[in-house]
């Protein structure tokens, strides 16, 4: 398989060289693959659906090829996935993709644990470690120091925004031992995000270390997390009729969405053959996206904090990625977009457990709120020609092909539960009146000491200290 560069197609490079470089260093840009191979017909027909370890296994092995072989690629999809996503229907036509099973409790893990053994694997000869860079707006640090903990070869930094995370998160972010240390930057994700690309141009650093990302701006991340797409569209399709009596119903995924890699891997998995019929970009108040499906002008911003605080992105590094693969008039074709502020995200945790019994967490409740309103009208009144704000929350007046589908009762809906409730249990419970459980793998990370250090949003001080620290 070869990879391009989101910025200069010209640019041609195996998986080895995405992996490791993280992104183009001369460039910018991000790594793509340059086609999206079908999966076989014979997996996609196959009843009952095939196990989630053997869909991750049939849809990594085209983007590797030749650079893993199969019994590798075999005993890393293994070795990363002791668990598994569940697909949980609440309503007859609304299933939750919980994909909050693995070791941090949030999806990231998906797509961090492959990365890191993809990493160690092409890293396994070299004598100098490979020092992975990440910043994070809440799980993504998490998962990634997890995954990286004690992996040979492999040194992680991750940034994080201080304040701007649940106090469980930074827990998780700060307590890393070893290989593993974080930096708790006086800045937004913004800040973060800008320190991580900057590091990565500047030639003289790179000289220094070997350096590479663990954001979904790496391809090795973003690839698995398309695993988990497949595999529960094909669950909803096999057990839909069961469900609600739709014969063939028309598949909506509904991502909440930051840095839209999560929702990009869905587009992967789409374009290699998994049964979606389209998407829906829900955001919280950071609505780049939706503001830019509507006006068809990408207009980043400074970040604002939400109790969403995973999503709360004002500029999205994988916009580079939906706008290599499709254009505006595509995107609009494919996804429907909403936003909600933080009022709806309370009232939409209660709404979710009043009327299904769910505890649902911030993020995931944005999916619901937008799923819930277009199946009960909203779409329905944007066919009919109603026009809509969108400066106000709610979808954003924008026609998908599918629309027809929701109207006619023809579509269902699955909707991403991204980060176990418990992990912010404050807002659960204020919304919900029911403290939801912490999981224990959550619990003992409470009582280890914090370990994190202070670190200004400026280049310089960051450059030195990782010049001083990491030599």
């Amino acid at each position: 398989m070869i990879y391009t560069d989101t910025r200069d197609s010209s640019v041609k490079v195996d998986f080895r060289t995405a992996v490791v470089n993280g992104m183009n260093s001369v460039t910018g840009g991000l790594y793509m693959p340059t086609e999206f191979p079908k999966l076989n017909k014979s997996l996609i027909c196959k009843a009952p659906e095939p196990s989630f370890r053997e869909i991750a296994f049939e849809s990594a092995k085209p983007f590797v090829q030749d650079e893993i072989p199969d019994a590798d690629l075999q005993a890393i999809i293994a070795d990363a996935y002791p668990f598994m996503p569940k697909v949980v229907p609440i309503d007859p036509i609304s299933y939750v993709l919980e994909l909050f099973h693995g070791p941090t409790c949030a999806f990231k893990d998906f797509g961090a644990r492959f990365m890191a053994r993809v990493m160690s694997y092409f890293n396994k000869d070299q004598d100098k470690p490979l020092h992975i860079l990440v910043a994070t707006s809440g799980d993504t640090g998490s998962a990634v120091g997890s995954a990286f903990h004690n992996v040979p070869g492999l040194d992680v930094t991750i940034l994080y925004p201080q304040g701007k995370i649940s106090p469980l998160q930074e827990k998780q972010l700060s307590t890393f031992t070893g290989n593993v240390r974080a930096l708790r930057v006086d800045g937004n994700f913004d800040d973060c995000q800008r320190l991580v690309k900057t590091a990565f141009t500047d030639k003289e650093l790179r000289n220094r270390f070997r350096l590479s990302s663990a954001n979904s701006i790496n391809i090795s991340r973003l690839l698995p997390q398309s695993f988990y797409y497949t595999y529960a569209s094909l669950v909803v399709k096999n057990r839909s009729w069961r469900d609600n009596k739709i014969e063939n119903p028309s598949v909506i995924v509904v991502v909440p969405s930051g840095n839209f890699g999560n929702l990009t891997s869905g587009l992967i998995a789409k374009e290699m053959g998994a049964p979606i019929t389209g998407f829906v970009a829900a955001t919280n108040s950071n609505r780049t996206i939706p503001d830019w499906i509507f006006s068809g002008e990408y207009n980043p911003r400074a970040s604002v904090a939400t109790l969403s605080n995973a999503m709360d992105v004002g500029a999205p590094s994988n916009y580079e990625r939906i706008k290599a693969m499709y254009s505006l008039e595509e995107v609009r074709k494919l996804f429907a977009s909403y936003w909600i502020d933080d009022k709806g995200t309370m009232a939409a945790i209660k709404s979710c457990h009043v009327r299904t019994g769910y505890i649902i967490d911030p993020h995931g409740s944005v999916a619901w709120q937008a799923w819930d309103d277009i199946r009960r009208g909203s779409m329905e009144k944007l066919s009919s020609g109603f026009e809509g704000n969108p400066n106000e929350p709610g979808l954003t007046p924008n026609l998908p092909e599918w629309a027809n589908d929701v109207v006619n009762k023809n579509a269902v809906g699955i909707l991403l539960e991204t980060a176990h409730p418990a992990k912010f249990g404050d807002t659960v419970a204020k919304a919900t009146g029911r403290e939801p459980s912490l999981p224990d793998r959550l619990e003992k990370v409470m009582m280890l000491p914090d370990r994190s250090i202070p670190m200004t949003s400026n280049y310089d001080d960051l450059r030195e200290w990782l010049i001083s620290n990491l030599e």
